[in-house]
C-alpha cells in the first residue's frame, strides 16, 4: 500500500511538470470556462463545500479531476483529486492529471467514504495555491 505522503508527493511532482500544459492565468478566476462545468450544476451538491470550495471539473477528467476549488471571492485556492481506492488498490493509475496554478504551497490527503459524482471510497488530494488557501476555503 502507498503511504499518503509518498503518493502525495508523485502526484505533485507529476502534476507540476504537467502544470505548463495550460494557461493558468484563464484558470485564477472562476468560473474557469470549457471544458469545466460547476459541480454543483450537474450533481446534488451545494455550490459551496466547506473544506473545498466551490468545485469545477472537466467532465472527461472524472473520476480523478483535476477539481478546480475556488474560495468565496473566486479566487483559485486548490486543486482537488478525487481517486477511487478500489481502482488504486487494482493498479489503476492516474497519469497525466492537470494542475490549476504551478505554486503549491501546501497538500492534504485524505479519505471520504464517497459523494455524488465520486459514490465510491475514494481519497481526497488537495493542493493548496498559498499559505492562506485552505483557511478561506473552510468558511
Amino acid at each position: 500500500m502507498l503511504r499518503p505522503s509518498v503518493f502525495a508527493a508523485a502526484l505533485l511532482t507529476l502534476s507540476t511538470g504537467l502544470a505548463s500544459a495550460h494557461d493558468t492565468e484563464a484558470l485564477k478566476v472562476a468560473p474557469p470556462g470549457e471544458p469545466y462545468v460547476q459541480v454543483s450544476d450537474v450533481l446534488p451538491l451545494p455550490a459551496f463545500i466547506p473544506g473545498l470550495g466551490t468545485l469545477f471539473v472537466a467532465p472527461d477528467t472524472l473520476p480523478a479531476g483535476p477539481f478546480l476549488a475556488y474560495d468565496h471571492d473566486g479566487k483559485l485556492s486548490a486543486t482537488v483529486y478525487m481517486t477511487p481506492l478500489k481502482a488504486l488498490s487494482d493498479g489503476t493509475a492516474y497519469n497525466d492529471l492537470g494542475i490549476g496554478l504551478h505554486e503549491v504551497s501546501s497538500v492534504d490527503v485524505y479519505y471520504n467514504a464517497g459523494h455524488p459524482g465520486v459514490d465510491e471510497p475514494h481519497a481526497h488530494i488537495v493542493l493548496y495555491h498559498d499559505a492562506d488557501a485552505k483557511g478561506r476555503l473552510a468558511q
